[in-house]
Formats: C-alpha cells, structure tokens, sequence
C-alpha cells in the first residue's frame, strides 16, 4: 500500500470517528424533538427520534397549559429575561472595570487582592447560599418581583471568572498604546473607553455569552431566593410541568424544554463568530 493510500485510509478513518462521535453526542437532542411529536406509549416503546404518527399535541398544551394554577411558559419567559438581561449586562460592566484596575494600575495590595479574588473561584457556591439568603432576607429581596437577589450583586463584579478572563485578555493588549494616547492628552477614562474596549469586543461578547448561558440554565439560586410560583422562571417551570400531574405527559415536557432551549441555540449561532473568538484569545496571553 502506497502512501497516499495509507494517508486516504487515516483520512477516512478520522473523519469515520469524528462523525459516529458527533452523532452520539447529537442523537440525545435529536431524539428530545423527536419525542416532543410522540405519545407517552412511543416513547417509551422506541429509541428512534422518528415517528410514523406525528401529533403536536405536546407543543399546544406546552403554550397554553398553566403550571401550578399561576403560571405558563410565557410568563416563565418573561420573569427569566427579567433578571438575566440585567445580570448580563451588570457583570459585563462590572468586570470590565475591576480587570482595566488590576491590569492596568500598579497599587498597593494590587497582588494581594487579585490572588484573593482568585481563591473565591475555589470557594463552593453552597458555602454562601446560608449567609447570602439571611443578608437578603434582611434587604427584603426575597421573592422580590424585581428579582434583586439574582442580579444586583453582579454590579459589585462578584463574577470571579469573568474578571480573571478580562485581566488575561487586558494584558496581552500592548501597554504602549496606552502610554501614546497619554503622551497625546488623553485621559485614562478616555483611553479605557476609546482604545482599549474597542480592542476587548470579541472578549467582552464572550463573557456577556457565557453569563446568559450559565443564568438562564441557573436552577438552584432560582429555587432558592423564588418561592412564588407566578415569579418562577423557566427552569423552575419545566421542573413544575413535570410535578404538576400524577402522570407525566412526556412529549408536553420535551415540547416545553425544546421551546426553553430554542432562544440558546438562536443566540449561540447569531454570535458564534465572537463565542469562539473570545475562547481562543482570551487568557492565552499574559
């Protein structure tokens, strides 16, 4: 066998793999919307995402049913973009801000305070969920409808990861552009907004990305700081749907979760180009 030959079979066998992976991890999500269009008896009787008798009974009653007597998936929408918009765009300030002080500015207890911050990424999140429910309990942001409990403390860049990967990002952005706007007169504010964040776009899409998926798919700071049904968000509503009767209508529930993922993947594809981007250039250089 020749060399070609020996590198198309490689070729082949590579590309073989890659694809059998890619279907195993694509075929669950494949088989959820197959089911969204079947009866409980096929669901449970087949492993096809297919079937010969298709029905959409599961998505009409997933858009009209209401979950605990107080609340649909509409308003599930509706209570989760409430918190999650601001959260977002909260954490992206917020860290943006702390990373331009510790990449940019020499103060004292400048290390000192970063390696701090960095130990609260090993730090449970269980750990604070006592404390944090006593304090905003105190505040009366318990249940609140403006939900302040889920998003005012990104205002304070409580999000460890998002300021240690601004930080990474900032340092690899080379300090003499900023000493030749001074040299030009320019402000440190001005050289912060004009320069610096222009060149932090992909890095800045990337964490605003990451936020939105990790707090949409956020169930148990929901479950606790939330105990009204009508204030509940999405997650807490398609665990809802499946309590809610004796028997589980399986097919509404996959109908309810497709409808609950759909603005994910949307928003996923939309802003691919800077998803990735913002992986691969952020914290790869310092």
């Amino acid at each position: 066998m020749g060399m070609k030959a020996r590198a198309n079979v490689a070729t082949f066998f590579k590309y073989f793999v890659l694809i059998f992976m890619g279907f195993i991890m694509v075929y669950p999500l494949l088989w959820m919307v197959g089911s969204t269009f079947k009866t409980n008896a096929e669901i449970f009787t087949s492993l096809s995402p297919f079937t010969a008798h298709p029905t959409l009974d599961g998505y009409y009653n997933a858009v009209t049913k209401t979950y605990g007597g107080d609340i649909t998936i509409w308003r599930a929408f509706l209570n989760t973009y409430s918190y999650v918009i601001p959260k977002v765009v909260f954490t992206v300030i917020s860290s943006v801000i702390a990373a331009y002080g510790f990449s940019r500015f020499k103060f004292k207890g400048r290390d000192f305070l970063f390696g701090v911050m960095i130990m609260t990424l090993f730090l449970p999140q269980v750990v604070l969920n006592v404390p944090q429910y006593m304090m905003y309990n105190k505040f009366n942001w318990i249940n609140n409808p403006l939900y302040p409990a889920l998003w005012v403390p990104s205002l304070f860049a409580t999000e460890t990861y998002f300021v240690y990967q601004l930080v990474q990002f900032m340092r690899s952005i080379p300090r003499d552009l900023d000493e030749s706007a001074y040299i030009d007169g320019c402000s440190t504010f001005r050289v912060f907004w004009q320069i610096l964040l222009p060149l932090m776009k992909s890095s800045l899409f990337s964490a605003g990305l990451f936020q939105f998926l990790w707090t949409y798919n956020d169930y148990f700071n929901s479950l606790i700081f939330i105990n009204s049904v009508k204030k509940y968000t999405v997650s807490l509503a398609l665990r809802l749907s499946v309590d809610a009767e004796s028997v589980v209508v399986w097919g509404r529930v996959m109908a309810m979760a497709c409808v609950a993922v759909l603005p994910l993947v949307l928003l996923f594809f939309a802003a691919q180009k800077y998803f990735v981007e913002g992986i691969a250039t952020s914290g790869l250089k310092g």
